[in-house]
């Protein structure tokens, strides 16, 4: 017979409804989207600053956060940098002003997507639901090998030399859209659709954070040359070691 304990184990393990964190200060904004996304199927999280959000992040077991940039008692940045110390909950950012140095700082320090204010809360449901996807990726196409790097999309793993790299959600589905063709330029579009979601906009740099991010954490191949080759004017391309660039 299972223990109390055991049965809220199991709870926890097979809990089906996805669990969404709200970190943001204003509340009446809060209210709104609790009251949509609850609608929309989410268990919603409410934290109204950000050192009760880091709490909340770490101890309720969130599938996603949703952080403003503007918060009081800890700035979203540091709140986001914090959690990735840790953590690889996949975060989307808000940004009130919507500006580009912003979206820069938050997807370099880790976050998956961001959203700018004032936003309509179905765009809002549809970037959730996409973050989501690219964390869960394609279980059922088997690993990939290029060189030293491994990919498994079944266990999320990637490793390097048999080293674990830690990727966020957005990183492995990019590398894995990467693999999958490696030796082949992919175009830009194709990115921005399969592993964003969205198409690519004027100013958009989100793809070549997430590119950057990518190569710091994988590193160069034994020759020096950059693992994921910029195709200028067209896309990316990884490159298979003993390749021709």
């Amino acid at each position: 017979m299972l223990s109390a304990a055991q049965f809220s184990a199991g709870l926890l393990e097979f809990r089906m409804v996805t669990r969404v964190l709200l970190i943001d200060d204003d509340a009446e904004l809060l209210t709104l989207l609790e009251e949509f996304l609850g609608g929309e199927g989410f268990e919603v999280g409410k934290a109204g600053d950000g050192e009760e959000g880091l709490r909340l992040a770490r101890e309720w077991a969130p599938d996603l956060v949703v952080l403003d940039v503007m918060l009081p008692r800890l700035a979203g940045f540091e709140v986001l940098r914090r959690l990735r110390e840790t953590s690889a909950v996949p975060v989307l950012m808000l940004s009130a002003r919507g500006e580009p140095v912003d979206r820069i700082i938050g997807l370099e320090l880790g976050a998956d997507d961001y959203l700018a204010k004032p936003f309509n809360p179905r765009e809002l449901a549809a970037r959730i639901r996409a973050v989501l996807r690219r964390g869960k990726g394609n279980d059922g196409e088997g690993r990939l090998e290029v060189g030293d790097l491994v990919l498994d999309p079944g266990a999320r793993v990637a490793l390097r030399g048999g080293v674990p790299v830690d990727l966020t959600g957005t990183e492995f589905a990019l590398l894995e859209a990467l693999l999958r063709q490696a030796g082949t330029v992919v175009r830009r579009e194709t990115l921005f659709r399969q592993v964003l979601g969205r198409r690519p906009t004027a100013f958009d740099r989100s793809l070549d954070v997430h590119i950057s991010n990518l190569r710091k954490k994988l590193g160069p191949l034994p020759d020096g040359r950059e693992r994921i080759a910029t195709i200028r004017g067209v896309g990316y391309q990884a490159i298979r070691p003993g390749g021709v660039k």
